[in-house]
């Protein structure tokens, strides 16, 4: 038997006890406690049987299907090219950020080839995930049997230079004159510049160049390519244009990297009723279950549902799928989350005796909850093993190095740690540096290091600016953060959702909600763009504690719009918005149920409380 379920305790020395069906034959005891309000892998709805579950068995629990709208696509410079308008500008400086499409994202022309701009976090980032999510769905590696020729190479570069050089909104002029100049495209070198172009977030040109290939005839489309398009649909045009597109794609075509993709892109919006129904999707076509699959699923449910991870655990037993790195550093993150630290340290002994070796988020996952639960001397020993990887000359332990010794307070460690980069910076190094010298309060620190980034690479992303404006934010400084932003509109460059949520919280560390709710409006405003689920979170949860229902039930409103749903935290910020304003609160339950959330033990206090009203 799949031995990762036993990691935790028994459920029965906490007053639990479970049995699964007899093909078991013991007692299941992958399900961690309920503390309080936190839970981590907890009691499923129902237990699995013994068999391998049908499709049918498998879509009743507790899952709801949509079908797929049937539609078509064109170019992306035809459709969705233009950003809509915001003809009411943002007051203090701020109206030059909404006139900037994001076709207009800035590049770093002068960025050495290696200077991805990926940063890593402590904690799972959607970059890591995204990374993996490429790596498992090959297609960072599909057709590169050739890829190690120096020729290749430097063709591929070549194009990918002439491809961010343009700032318009079209490619097609750099494409055009590549053909002219007598060069021709390799298939291993289109899916080197799809992948660069990935890494630095340039999806619309990714997607233009897939198009104007398709449509010249330069390029036979295969499975992957399929999936290429659709991966960069969805995260140019959103979940909906792919799910358009998945329907035109020749069924011959439509196989598991394909479906795999849109499973990916409906885990990344968190958007659970279609993630279960692409899921449910690949079973009925029978397609084997894989490791990516589960992976996907159980991220999607450590988000919004944690007890249906226990499920994907066992159908991943049952179908003999074997747990990845990322699979256990999910769930060593939720064991860590909901305090169970024996939990987490015996997951990093299974996959030890698998023979997994904990990579750099593993250790700095393990060292992030054992801070936060002040035990700074096993956060010391995981940290010298970070110290061994980073003097193998790791990247990715350079920057967990950074934030874990800011969050020791160890300045002196972070100031030699970051002098060594200084002698071969990347991007990412300065990014986690800058978080680093914020979290010391070292401003002075920050901004050095953003000075050295513009001198280095020239023009920066909204993400690079973001950096330096939440620590303006997080230290109050109103007016360093306007001066930033006035510096972003001047050098073109587009706002994502990182910096629209900096903004917003500028604003309401500085006590002006209303001006926070505008600018999140701004944000909401934005084509192909949507703010982030936290930067609603924040407005809400000021509006809550006023007990000001009308404007709550607004932004819980706005945020249903635009497909954050299914969640339980905007329901706890409502009804503590009725609880403070002393207001009943109707018909609370069937609204949950309506969006298949279920309450836990302290928000069902909450309303207990709403209900003396």
């Amino acid at each position: 038997m799949w031995t990762l379920r036993r990691a935790s305790h028994h459920l029965k020395r906490q007053g639990y006890h479970f049995r699964t069906s007899k093909a078991f034959g013991a007692q299941l005891d992958i399900v961690i406690n309920v503390m309080g309000d936190r839970s981590s892998i907890c009691k499923p709805a129902r237990w699995i049987s013994g068999r391998v579950l049908s499709p049918k068995e498998f879509s009743q629990i507790q899952f709801t299907c949509e079908n797929f709208p049937i539609g078509c696509r064109s170019f992306c410079s035809e459709v969705g090219g233009e950003s809509s308008s915001v003809s009411d500008h943002l007051e203090d400086g701020f109206s030059d950020l909404c006139t900037h499409t994001s076709t207009d994202i800035i590049a770093e022309t002068n960025a050495k080839e290696d200077g991805e701009e990926l940063v890593s976090r402590p904690e799972l980032s959607d970059d890591d995930i995204t990374e993996t999510c490429l790596n498992d769905l090959n297609l960072l590696d599909v057709g590169m049997g050739v890829s190690g020729e120096d020729s290749h190479k430097k063709r591929a570069l070549e194009l990918f230079n002439a491809i961010i050089a343009v700032s318009g909104k079209s490619i097609h002029s750099a494409l055009n004159k590549w053909v002219e100049d007598g060069n021709n495209f390799v298939r291993a070198e289109i899916y080197m510049v799809i992948i660069k172009l990935q890494r630095r977030r340039l999806y619309w040109k990714a997607l233009q160049l897939l198009e104007w290939l398709e449509a010249t005839k330069r390029l036979d489309l295969r499975e992957r390519e399929y999936a290429f398009f659709l991966d960069l649909i969805a995260k140019s045009q959103g979940l909906q244009k792919a799910e358009e597109y998945m329907e035109t794609i020749p069924k011959s075509f439509r196989g598991e990297v394909v479906y795999r993709t849109l499973l990916a892109n409906c885990v990344k919006p968190i958007n659970m009723k279609k993630a279960d129904y692409v899921f449910i999707k690949m079973r009925e076509l029978e397609f084997p279950l894989t490791v990516f699959a589960c992976n996907q699923m159980i991220l999607l449910y450590k988000m919004v549902n944690k007890r249906r991870i226990a499920d994907v655990l066992l159908l991943m037993e049952k179908e003999n799928v074997k747990p990845s790195l990322l699979t256990y550093n999910l769930l060593i993150d939720i064991k860590g989350e909901s305090g169970d630290l024996m939990g987490m340290e015996q997951l990093v002994e299974r996959m030890k005796a698998e023979g997994i070796e904990p990579d750099v988020d593993t250790h700095s996952t393990l060292a992030q909850h054992y801070l936060s639960r002040g035990l700074k001397d096993k956060a010391e020993a995981v940290l010298r093993e970070i110290e061994l990887g980073y003097q193998k000359g790791s990247h990715g332990a350079r920057r967990a190095l950074l934030d874990l010794y800011a969050s020791l307070g160890k300045s002196d460690e972070v100031g030699r740690v970051w002098e060594a980069c200084e002698l071969n910076p990347k991007i990412d190094d300065c990014i986690a540096a800058i978080k680093a010298w914020g979290k010391l309060g070292k401003i002075e620190a920050a901004e050095a290091v953003f000075e050295k980034m513009l001198q280095t690479w020239g023009k920066l992303s909204s993400r690079h600016y973001s950096a330096l404006l939440k620590v303006y934010v997080d230290h109050k400084q109103l007016s360093k953060g306007k001066e930033l932003v006035k510096q972003m509109g001047d050098s073109g460059c587009w706002v994502g959702a990182l910096t629209w949520d900096a903004l917003v919280r500028l604003y309401v560390e500085a006590g002006d909600v209303e001006k926070a709710e505008s600018i999140l409006q701004k944000a909401a405003q934005q084509n192909r763009m949507r703010p982030l689920f936290n930067t609603y979170m924040i407005v809400m949860d000021q509006y809550a504690k006023r007990g000001d229902v009308h404007n709550t039930e607004k932004l819980f409103h706005r945020m249903r719009q635009c497909g954050y749903t299914g969640r339980l935290k905007p329901f706890e910020l409502l009804i503590q918005s009725y609880i403070n304003a002393n207001a009943p609160a109707y018909g609370f339950r069937e609204r949950m149920k309506a969006e298949n959330v279920f309450p836990n033990k302290s928000f069902a206090a909450q309303l207990a409380r709403a209900n003396r009203f």
